[in-house]
């Protein structure tokens, strides 16, 4: 018995695991990278907490369904549906996961509702006693709809906020502008709005490094690369 004792007064805590906010105004794309990011075998280990299953369409993705709300994708990720509180939800990912009831996951994704302010979804995990041990924030990841990025945020404080909190600013529908000038103009906005953001095109998959591979490249983790264009 002593020995235990001892042996648990050793062992470390687990490290935080890496969280990632994907963020971005209604229509802007988030359920096309997350389907993306969803087949992505590099993405195995990652658990994607998504507000509605039904708006992703995961049939053709599913492995199986595991406790309730919890899904694992053929890629190896976990996916799971945010059921109010997100606390709630995340405190009881951390008991399956430490209890053996779902496969281990080494990052955790939060997609937050197109109207929504990230800050308060930050805020929530960053400040919480509990959830600031296991978690460190790895980043907040911003598409923007390139045809109509600038109208909406002219016209929507929040689109403005999600942009302003990004590490990475994603140009989502770049191949649908007929006139270059408007995506030289997005982009330059964008980068005075946010100049430490790196900014990526999700139009090609491969942005301008060929190595470079969307969504991957999006996360920031030894295990992705690290990509942008100009």
């Amino acid at each position: 018995m002593r020995e235990d004792l001892e042996s648990l007064h050793r062992r470390k805590p687990p490290a935080p695991f890496p969280l990632t906010i994907v963020t971005g105004f209604l229509g802007a794309g988030k359920t096309s990278l997350l389907n993306a990011l969803l087949r992505d075998p590099m993405a195995a280990g990652t658990l994607v907490l998504i507000n509605e299953f039904g708006e992703i369409g995961l049939d053709h993705l599913l492995v199986e369904q595991v406790d309730g709300d919890m899904l694992v994708m053929t890629s190896g990720c976990l996916c799971c549906s945010i059921r109010g509180d997100l606390i709630a939800t995340l405190e009881d990912i951390l008991r399956k996961r430490d209890n053996g009831r779902i496969a281990p996951f080494d990052r955790v994704i939060i997609e937050t509702t197109g109207l929504a302010d990230p800050a308060p979804v930050l805020h929530t995990v960053m400040l919480h006693p509990y959830l600031m041990l296991r978690f460190r924030l790895d980043g907040v990841i911003t598409l923007i709809d390139a045809v109509n990025g600038s109208a909406t945020l002219d016209s929507h404080e929040e689109a403005v906020k999600q942009a302003a909190m990004a590490d990475r600013l994603v140009l989502s529908k770049t191949d649908l502008l007929a006139d270059g000038g408007v995506l030289r103009d997005l982009r330059a906005r964008l980068a005075k709005l946010n100049p430490g953001a790196v900014l990526l095109d999700a139009r090609r998959g491969k942005p301008r490094r060929r190595r470079c591979s969307m969504p991957g490249s999006m996360i920031r983790t030894g295990k992705f690369p690290m990509c942008g264009i100009g």
